[in-house]
């Protein structure tokens, strides 16, 4: 399993870039981040949601009611222009790091 600190950290990116290959619904990105990391990152409902509804607040996704054929509704996310701006920035962020750690364990035995 990944550390609480760095999943929660690594949240935002990785719902964002979810969201630049189109609009999706809270269950569902979960699915996909679980299936992605082969199940070591496990994100929750009541985790997810207040994160999605912090970024729809910050203007970098917005989210659509859908009613399905059964009659329920779910709530679509898509990311917006600024949530691209935001993903862009936070990917220079990430690689960097990545960048500087790969540096500092390069020969090491890690």
């Amino acid at each position: 399993m990944i550390g609480k600190e760095l999943v929660a950290a690594s949240t935002e990116p990785l719902i964002l870039s979810l969201l630049s290959s189109g609009e999706s619904y809270g269950y569902e990105l979960i699915q996909e981040i679980k299936q992605r990391s082969g199940d070591k990152i496990n994100w929750t409902d009541g985790m997810l949601y207040p994160v999605l509804h912090r970024m729809e607040d910050n203007g970098w996704i917005k989210s659509r009611w859908v009613t399905m054929e059964n009659g329920r509704k779910r709530k679509y996310y898509a990311i917006k222009q600024d949530g691209k701006q935001a993903l862009q920035e936070k990917y220079e962020q990430w690689t960097m790091i990545s960048s500087v750690l790969g540096g500092i364990w390069k020969g090491q035995n890690v």
